[in-house]
């Protein structure tokens, strides 16, 4: 693994709890986490159950003991880790965004399948029971003609200006701000959920574009500077509408300055026969609405997605007793050694990641001339 801070932390939990809760075809060994910063990465080592470390990714990716790479570090980073890994014949999974733009995302991909290594992307939030379940009933025709899918992923961390200029408020590390970091998510459930984007119209906003220069990082933040400030050069929010094939609407909010929201990502979709709703600070349930319900009992229902029919929630506890956020990234980390193990079908991919990263384009296109923008187009 390549990374062991935030995403670094959430990736070595699962690896250490798929053996426990699943029974995957292959047994997970967790080889070495990658880091600079030696006496950083060596605590993670002995702190997250990682056998040893090294402080060069690029020795890491050609040890013969090691199938397959994880790449949690900053977005900048994401192409020349995995072209160096597919290199040397590695399987690849990696956070989202896929890379800084698209032309690096359509090159992984090349190259990815060019060498018939397998490969995957993080958007762990399909992987939740009661997002499978919404999966399931939109697929089963339930909810008719899908008409609306309205979406939005809001943060405040970043509304205090003192808040140093961590490496997610910099475009040459992080490719953008909050539309890359946390609309991709909206983007990819929708995709996940309704089907592809067809055109799209966008707006942003950056509220503070300058920021104490950071010192030591921790976490989404860290400790200031006191004298210096730096630049910020990507979004703080990031709106659009959009058109998807099938005819549906959307509308698509993400923000780092929503005051009170922690990690408010919801989706609400409505079709002609009902609708269904979701938001990730209470995600064990859905909350579901059909038109043929008897008028006296028609009304939104409390779907709590804990019983061992909803899928992957008869791996952990007794119904009722939720599961949280980390467990995602378990769901996912399952499904990936099950594809490396023996071939089951997996997604997301790197192609997932590459439409993900057209649409996240579009907008920013759209953004530029004023005007819609059609995704084929990027």
């Amino acid at each position: 693994m390549v990374g062991y801070k935030f995403m670094g932390k959430a990736h070595s939990n699962a690896y250490k709890q798929v053996n426990m809760f699943f029974e995957p075809d292959a047994e997970v060994v967790m080889k070495a986490i990658c880091g600079r910063d030696e006496e950083g990465v060596k605590a993670a080592a002995d702190k997250f159950g990682w056998e040893g470390y090294e402080t060069d990714w690029r020795k890491l990716v050609k040890r013969d003991d090691i199938d397959f790479i994880d790449i949690n570090a900053p977005s900048d980073a994401h192409k020349e880790i995995t072209l160096a890994a597919i290199a040397e014949g590695k399987h690849v999974f990696c956070e989202k965004p896929l890379a800084l733009n698209l032309s690096d995302a359509r090159e992984m991909l090349q190259a990815a399948e060019q060498a018939g290594v397998k490969h995957g992307i993080c958007f762990n939030y399909r992987f939740l029971p009661a997002v499978q379940l919404a999966k399931k009933i939109i697929d089963s025709g339930k909810l008719g003609e899908i008409h609306h899918y309205r979406a939005t992923y809001l943060q405040d961390w970043l509304v205090d200006p003192e808040t140093p200029l961590a490496w997610r408020l910099k475009k040459e590390i992080a490719g953008s701000g909050a539309h890359g970091d946390i609309n991709a998510h909206s983007i990819d459930l929708a995709r996940f959920l309704i089907g592809e984007f067809d055109r799209v119209i966008g707006h942003n906003r950056t509220f503070v574009k300058e920021r104490p220069v950071l010192v030591n990082s921790a976490g989404l933040s860290g400790t200031a500077s006191s004298t210096e400030k730096g630049e910020v050069t990507v979004d703080d929010a990031t709106a659009f509408l959009a058109d998807f094939k099938n005819g549906a609407m959307g509308i698509f909010v993400a923000s780092r300055f929503a005051t009170g929201r922690k990690n408010h990502n919801t989706f609400e979709i409505h079709g002609s026969k009902g609708t269904i709703r979701w938001d990730l600070e209470n995600l064990n349930e859905l909350q579901v609405y059909f038109r043929e319900d008897e008028p006296e009992l028609a009304g939104f229902r409390r779907v709590l997605a804990t019983e061992p029919e909803h899928k992957y929630a008869g791996n952990w506890w007794p119904t009722g007793h939720i599961i949280g956020y980390e467990h995602g990234f378990v769901h996912i980390a399952y499904e990936f050694v099950q594809h490396l193990a023996n071939g089951t079908p997996f997604t997301p991919t790197f192609a997932d990641g590459v439409r993900c990263q057209e649409v996240l384009e579009a907008v920013d296109l759209s953004i530029e001339r004023g005007t819609w923008v059609s995704v084929e187009e990027v």
